[in-house]
């Protein structure tokens, strides 16, 4: 018995290894395409995010930048940049936190939200309905449940102090 455990935990690190290997290559195409795909509005994928996350009602009157780099589960050195020139663009506004005057709020900008209303969202439908294609709304509702399941041991692995963060974020924000 011992020898099929063994067997048994050699095909499941197979099965993982070609699991995660998988991920790697569509988080890596999801960039490349993703950005190719709004590349005309002069946005990359990690700028569709920004705009995704700060478009939803919850973050109206702004989010800080650890807020955001949290929500997004990027590193606040990677996220300082993308939004500098996201403001830089005119997309987004940074602004001192009335409430605390060392936090800084980034707000979407009204010309911000016309591009992500406008013109990106539009090409990002086009690009979900393509990505997607051959999926029924169960196979999408079964793969967002195992991702949400991954995510969460994730976090774990990140923080094992950490409780599961309501907010996290079910894809990229639309």
């Amino acid at each position: 018995m011992v020898k099929s455990d063994r067997k048994n935990q050699v095909a499941r690190m197979e099965m993982a290894n070609r699991l995660f290997f998988r991920l790697y290559q569509c988080a890596n195409m999801l960039h490349k395409t993703g950005t190719r795909a709004v590349a005309e509005e002069g946005l990359t994928t990690q700028q569709w995010a920004v705009l995704g996350a700060l478009s939803r009602p919850r973050a109206h009157g702004g989010m800080s930048v650890g807020d955001l780099a949290r929500y997004l589960m990027v590193s606040r050195q990677n996220l300082s940049g993308v939004v500098s020139r996201m403001e830089r663009d005119g997309h987004l506004s940074i602004a001192p936190d009335g409430r605390d005057r060392r936090s800084r709020l980034v707000s979407i900008t009204e010309f911000g939200r016309q591009v992500w209303v406008e013109q990106a969202q539009p090409k990002i439908f086009d690009y979900y309905d393509k990505a997607l294609a051959g999926f029924s709304i169960n196979d999408s509702a079964h793969m967002l449940h195992y991702l949400l399941r991954m995510l969460e041991n994730m976090k774990r692995l990140d923080d094992p102090e950490a409780l599961a963060d309501e907010n996290a974020p079910e894809a990229l924000p639309d």
